[in-house]
């Protein structure tokens, strides 16, 4: 023995003893996660599964990417604004959290599972009518062109006017 009181057989009957307690705690110890929770949306229920989402919501987003930017349809389904308009999150002041905030729906498992966002580098990471009029921008390429001078843009069918 080398003088510390946990070496060998001790330390792993401490570790047990320790993990016993904690999974004996009962409630207490089930309310603890070790990954984050984000917020809940403010409608009665995701268009998906949350586990569906947790998994596969950067397919959906890009997926609706592709419908809208290459193919000219735009649905509300998986809609980034959608999103964005349901998960806004509240701080303690009153604002809404921006993407820089720990407190912000998308930066609080990113942050966690170490995922760089650069969604907000062009969106919005709050609901447009809810930013200050100072802050906002043009967020379409119509809007974008309008504010440069330039003639519009056609613009995007929606899935309801498809043939």
């Amino acid at each position: 023995m080398n003088g510390h009181p946990f070496t060998g057989g001790r330390r792993f009957a401490a570790t047990a003893l320790v993990l016993a307690a904690v999974l004996s705690a009962g409630g207490a110890a089930a309310e603890v996660s070790l990954v984050p929770v984000p917020a809940r949306g403010r409608g009665d229920a995701c268009v998906e599964p949350t586990e569906v989402m947790r998994r596969n919501h950067m397919e959906f987003i890009l997926h609706q990417r592709d419908e809208t930017v290459h193919r000219g349809i735009r649905t509300s389904r998986h809609s980034f604004v959608g999103c964005i308009d349901c998960h806004a999150v509240k701080r303690d002041d009153g604002q809404l959290a921006r993407f820089d905030d720990p407190e912000h729906f998308c930066t609080r498992c990113h942050s966690f599972a170490a995922v760089r966002i650069d969604c907000f580098e062009c969106h919005a990471d709050r609901p447009a009518n809810q930013a200050p009029a100072a802050e906002r921008s043009p967020t379409t390429l119509s809007q974008l062109a309008r504010a440069a001078g330039l003639p519009g843009l056609p613009s995007v069918r929606h899935a309801e006017q498809l043939p």
